[in-house]
């Protein structure tokens, strides 16, 4: 489960481009509270706590306790936006979380045990569906990501989300349906090399049509028994001319 991160931020009484560009220069980070049937509130974030939040992974599934000179927030981040060219965050939208506590987040998949999946072994190929699936949980319980053991897995063999392994209280946002997670693709040995013996018999055909195929026109005729070549036909003599009345 991951754990509640806490960053401290002041308030930033304007919006706007200019107050954000002038919060950059003082060496923060603009960034904005919404939701919960809430007015917005723009905060300012210091550079480097932000930034070591970021750099440890799961900013975006992880809950933080936002501490705005004072008054508490129980915030997700929705949007990071970062410098195209240094890749360090420019401004991030904070949604709160409502009374209930809970949350709609997507959640990794990670596989394990591929080496000791049969049809992986046998030249199959684990085709992953969705590399992560949406879900509702409790803000205090977010998985870190949802493991899937590919052990004894054969070619042909569908992982469906009935088969994962979700902690109390959370639950797929997709309910009416037992979507696919991945899948492992990929014909069977035996079935390769018929396709291969079936491909290879087809090519030699029209090379043996080849060698049986009559000389083209204008080819040399070829030499009789005993090395010499068949004397030609005798043209027919040519008809009497007709006799005078």
């Amino acid at each position: 489960m991951s754990e509640l991160i806490t960053l401290k931020a002041t308030a930033r009484p304007r919006a706007g481009k200019g107050a954000a560009r002038q919060a950059r220069r003082d060496g923060n980070v603009p960034a904005v509270i919404y939701g919960n049937h809430e007015p917005s509130e723009q905060i300012n974030l210091e550079y480097n706590e932000l930034w070591k939040q970021v750099l440890r992974g799961h900013f975006t599934s992880t809950a933080i306790e936002l501490d705005v000179e004072g008054k508490k927030h129980i915030v997700l981040a929705r949007d990071v936006q970062v410098d195209p060219v240094r890749d360090t965050p420019l401004h991030v939208d904070f949604q709160r979380v409502g009374k209930d506590g809970v949350i709609r987040v997507s959640i990794p998949m990670h596989f394990v045990n591929e080496t000791q999946s049969p049809g992986l072994k046998r030249g199959g190929v684990l085709n992953i569906v969705r590399h992560d699936v949406e879900v509702y949980c409790p803000y205090d319980k977010i998985p870190r990501f949802f493991e899937i053991n590919l052990e004894g897995m054969e070619i042909g063999r569908s992982i469906h989300i009935s088969e994962v392994s979700m902690p109390e209280g959370v639950s797929p946002v997709i309910k009416n349906r037992d979507f696919t997670i991945a899948t492992i693709a990929g014909a069977l040995k035996g079935e390769d090399e018929a396709a291969t013996a079936t491909a290879a018999a087809g090519a030699a055909a029209p090379a043996a049509d080849a060698k049986g195929a009559a000389p083209a026109a204008g080819a040399k005729a070829a030499p009789a028994a005993g090395g010499k070549a068949a004397p030609a036909a005798k043209a027919a003599p040519a008809a009497k001319p007709a006799a005078k009345k």
